[in-house]
Parts: C-alpha cells; structure tokens; sequence
C-alpha cells in the first residue's frame, strides 16, 4: 500500500488550532469541530506535533510521558475521538514520535539521575567529561555551546542533542529499544496511521564520528519498520532527517526503512530560485538527489513549526538568503530564518502561489503547514520559534475565531496588524470569495491529487529554458504533464516548437490552450499542461 504517495499532507499544531473549551489553548474539542475544513481543503493525512505531558519548554517535544494526554489538550476518550472522525471523513493521521529524548522531567529522568546505580542509569548517556563526541556539532547553537550539561545531583554530565532540558536517550541500553517498541504499539493500537518521527539520525553516539547517521542507528529503525509490517501493515514511517540526499537515502534502506523522508535540501533552494530569479539551485538539487525505492516518497515542503533552516546550502548562500529574506537580526534563528511564507513572498499572491505551484509538481508529497493556505503571518515579538506558532485565524471575531477566553487568556497573542491581522485574514472570509489564496490552494490540492503523474512520475527537465524559468515534463505510465514556471518578474518566453507539441489543456482551468513556437508566462506565473493530439 501507497497511499502516503497521491496524498496530501498537512501538519497541525493542536495548541494553535482551535480551542474547544475556551481556556485559550487549543485542544481536541476544537480539532474536532474543524476537520469538516481539512476535509474541503483536500487534506489525506494529518500530523499532529506533540500533545503528550510535557513541561513545555520546547513546545511539547520535551516529553514527560509518551503515554499520555497533555490535560490541556483533552482527555485520552477525545483523542480517540479525533482518530476515529478522521477514518470518518477518508483521512489519516499521524502524531509526531519524539525517539530522540526525553523531557528531564520523564520519570525514566528522575529516577536515573538520583545516583550512579540507579537502576535507571542506562537509559541516558553520561560522561565524567564534556569532552566525549567532540565531533558532533551544536544544534540550537543561538543558544548553546555544548552538547553536554553537568546534573549536580549525580555529579556528571549527560548528553543532550538539544535544549539541556531533552536529554537524550540511551540507545544502546536494549530496555530502551524495547520501551520505545512498547510505545508504539500503544499509539498504533489505538488507531494512528503511523508517525513522523523526529531527529532520527541522532540516536546512537560512538566516539570518532559526527554521531549522525550511524550504522546503528539504522539497524534499529528498521528493527522497527519490521515490526511495525509485521504487526501493523498498512502504517507509514515519515522521518525528519535534516540531511543532505545522498545522507537521507540510507533512510529509506532497500523499502525497509522509512516509507517517507522529508527533503529538507530542497526547500531553502525554492526560496533561493525566486529571489535570484534563476533556476539552477532546483535543479542542481535534484540532480543531487538519488532514486529511492519505488515503495518510498520524498516528503517535500514550503514551510513548517521550526525556522526555515538553511544548514543544507553553503556559507554563502545563507548569507545570501539572510539579506534578502531576513535581514533584521530578530527574523533569524540559529541556521535559518524564523518566518512564515506569506512574509518571506512580501505577501505577493503570485509569488505565494507560485512557490505552492512548484511544491505540488515536484517530486514529493506535499506537507502544508496549517494557516499558510490563508497567508497567515507571524509575530517576531515572540520568541524562539513561536512567531510562526500563533493562533489559526477562523474568521475576524474576537480571538480570530480561535478560542471564546479573554484576549489575555490566549497562549499566544492572535496576529493583529494591518497586513495579516485576522480581519484581514481569515479562513471564513476566503471560503467566500472563490478568488482567494485559500480557494486557489484548494484547488491546486485537488488538481494535484487527480494527476498521477505528479505523484509517481519521473522528472525530465526542459533542457532549453530560460535560466528564469522553471520547466519540466512529469510523466508515469498512463500520463504526461509539461509544467512552467516564471520565476522573474518579467514576462518570460518559453521556446516550445521542438517539442511536437501542438496543443494542450490547461490542467488547472480545463482550457485547449493552443501552443506555437513559444508560450509566453506572465511574471510570477505558471502552468499545468496535459498534451492534446494534434
């Protein structure tokens, strides 16, 4: 089973996304009383980032017990019920499977760190150094400077790949491979259609190495990918590995590892093709890229809950995209860029359709991120990464329609400036008017999911476009697309009388459109093109 190929996918943070109780966070209650709109939207698959017990101090990833409903999100009873509304209406879900760490105050913490022979110990790693795995580098380095932090109950350090408040968990303890077995099972038995699975290569540690990507690590993944055939076939394993292609491939392993992988070099280069106005970046990625297995998918994206990273491009290309995305200090996290896309495009319809253009034709299944489908923005005043965090914005009621609590009640203040303040955007008023972003998405959704070929088909790239110009041919067994994109601001002409190609339909409005020796985009523009007989 494929499904996860010809789907779409769109991730959903359960505090931001609507608040059912009125206490100002979001919650299950409040899920529920919107998957009638994912369901419009087009939306296959949902992934909910982290709603388990947690102190909260890394957004729900600092997890205090995986077997649990953080209070505020609702009862266990609700959860099943979002699961099972999902099923409902032909969608699937999948909650995000914190493999890496703990929160340090998981009891498995707690109680490992109260001595040196707690019985406990294993499941974390602990030196009498910082000097141990001096090769690996610094992750959150805005704000940190080490990997290792002193517990001055025990009297050592342990290790943490992240906030000193996550350590991380001990891999190579056999009872922590099987408690994390357990846990799985635990979500898969109650109805999850599988997981994205965060910062999987950084599982194992061995001195010498940059404790990523070890052979080990991927020996226990796919431990678990067969287990979870085995016990649960029809599942999907999405992994979140910050890696360059050919470092992602082994992810996959030979279709027994990971279903999916997200292409994280891919993203920054769309942004970085749109500001120089200049296709090689793209296509120099995917040339980059390796064949996967034919079972497998790339995970493709504009954007997502973290910054916009830009650990896959080189020194000067970040400074590039810094100016010219980001050039006020506070618009930049650690690698990258702490932005919603609606900002990063200046808020230009055209440029923000056109980035979703070139999301949904290349190869990849398409991962949106809740709100950007309006336009949403962000507020830089937060902070951390909770800028691009902020309440969804439902209609121009108090609170955006997101929670019935006193304004000051909110989680997170709702965006309220002129540009993208929620009067100005929201989901009811776009519903409405069929010429809005929304709609325009919506409709590239279901136009994408209708079109096999932008699926599963190969990429043939058209050898002679301009350099402003993106185009390529899609095309699987039964289907061939020509697809263009104008990345200037300029009118660009495409040349296409060698092509044979006489006349086509326009994918996304159901025209003939007669083709000659050239076809003309408009700036910012793009098309989707079924070949006609001549």
């Amino acid at each position: 089973m494929t499904w996860y190929k010809n789907a779409v996918f769109y991730e959903l943070y359960p505090r931001a996304f609507a608040d059912g109780n009125g206490d100002g966070w979001g919650d299950f209650g409040g899920l529920l009383e919107h998957l009638d709109y994912l369901q419009w939207l087009g939306v296959d698959c949902v992934w909910l980032t982290p709603f388990f017990p947690s102190p909260l101090k890394d957004d729900g990833y600092d997890i205090s017990s995986f077997y649990g409903i953080h209070p505020q999100y609702g009862t266990l009873e609700e959860f099943r019920l979002v699961v099972d509304e999902i099923h409902e209406r032909g969608m699937k879900v999948i909650p995000d499977l914190v493999m890496n760490h703990t929160s340090e105050e998981h009891p498995w913490f707690r109680m490992a760190r109260r001595s040196r022979e707690s019985r406990l110990r294993d499941f974390y790693v602990w030196s009498d150094t910082p000097d141990r795995y001096a090769g690996t580098r610094v992750i959150f380095c805005d704000t940190l400077d080490s990997n290792w932090s002193l517990d001055p109950v025990s009297g050592q350090y342990y290790w943490h790949r992240f906030f000193a408040s996550q350590p991380d968990l001990n891999y190579d303890s056999p009872r922590v491979q099987q408690a994390m077995l357990d846990i799985i099972k635990y979500w898969l038995d109650l109805g999850v259609d599988g997981f994205r699975v965060d910062a999987v290569p950084y599982l194992f540690e061995r001195e010498g190495t940059t404790c990523e990507n070890l052979p080990e690590t991927h020996a226990y993944l796919k431990r678990i990918r067969r287990y979870i055939d085995e016990t649960f076939p029809g599942r999907v394993l999405l992994a979140e590995a910050n890696q360059w292609p050919k470092d992602t491939l082994p992810y996959f392993g030979d279709g027994d590892e990971f279903h999916m992988g997200f292409h994280f070099p891919l993203m920054p280069r769309l942004y970085m093709a749109l500001a120089r106005q200049d296709n090689a970046s793209i296509i120099d990625i995917l040339n980059q890229t390796p064949d996967i297995p034919a079972c497998c998918q790339w995970g493709s994206f504009l954007r997502n809950h973290d910054e916009l990273t830009l650990e896959m491009v080189t020194p000067e290309d970040r400074e590039f995209m810094w100016n010219f995305y980001a050039p006020e200090r506070d618009q930049r996290l650690n690698m990258g860029i702490r932005r919603r896309l609606a900002p990063l495009m200046g808020n230009d319809r055209r440029k923000i359709a056109l980035m979703y253009s070139m999301l949904y034709t290349l190869p990849g299944t398409p991962v949106l991120y809740y709100g950007d489908e309006i336009g949403m923005g962000d507020n830089l005043a937060l902070p951390d990464r909770n800028g691009v965090r902020t309440p969804m914005q439902w209609d121009a009621s108090l609170n955006a329609g997101f929670s019935s609590c006193a304004p000051d009640a909110l989680y997170s203040p709702v965006i309220d400036d002129p540009v993208y303040g929620y009067r100005q955007v929201n989901v009811q008023a776009q519903r409405a008017d069929p010429a809005s972003l929304l709609n325009q998405i919506r409709h590239l959704t279901h136009t994408f999911k209708r079109l096999p070929a932008l699926s599963e088909g190969r990429l043939d790239w058209l050898a002679d476009a301009p350099a402003n110009s993106l185009c390529f041919w899609r095309a699987s067994e039964d289907q061939r697309l020509f697809v263009l994109h104008n990345l200037s601001d300029a009118p660009v002409s495409i040349p296409t009388a060698h092509l044979g190609l006489w006349a086509a339909r326009n994918e996304l409005t159901g025209q003939r459109v007669e083709i000659g020796a050239t076809l003309v985009l408009p700036p910012f523009g793009f098309l989707w093109l079924s070949p006609l007989g001549s």
